[in-house]
């Protein structure tokens, strides 16, 4: 049976935001379980968590009306049209960036361009269905 291409991509967000739980576990580690702390009791991976809390916090903002349009699209099969898959792909490819970016950079100007990016390709998914 072939997937739906909207199903893979929400499949693949879902996944994003597991491992994004996992590392978050993972940095919290030396905090919570004294795993991996250093001799001198600080933890190496400090300065990531608080970035990395808030790029999970991220992934269940404006995804939710990613999700929502997927759905739509998939009660309805006849409104979606190929665009939506390839927006689709834009905001899930999009979604990694933004978690590399907040993450491992401090630079607010790529982060909200990355955001952007990702704002429109749903934007574009609602416009579509409304058209």
């Amino acid at each position: 049976m072939a997937t739906n291409p909207l199903v893979l991509t929400m499949i693949l967000h879902v996944a994003w935001s597991a491992i994004l739980y996992f590392a978050l576990t993972i940095v919290r580690a030396p905090a919570v379980w004294g795993v991996g702390r250093r001799s001198d009791g600080t933890n190496s991976w400090s300065s990531y968590e608080p970035r990395l809390s808030a790029n999970l916090r991220n992934q269940f903002e404006w995804p939710v009306l990613f999700y929502v349009v997927c759905l739509l699209l998939l009660s309805e099969p006849a409104a979606m049209h190929p665009a939506h898959v390839w927006l689709a792909w834009v905001f899930i490819i999009g979604r990694v960036l933004h978690t590399g970016v907040q993450v491992f950079t401090s630079n607010v100007r790529l982060r909200g361009i990355v955001f952007t990016i990702n704002f429109l390709a749903v934007l574009a998914m609602w416009g579509l269905l409304l058209v």
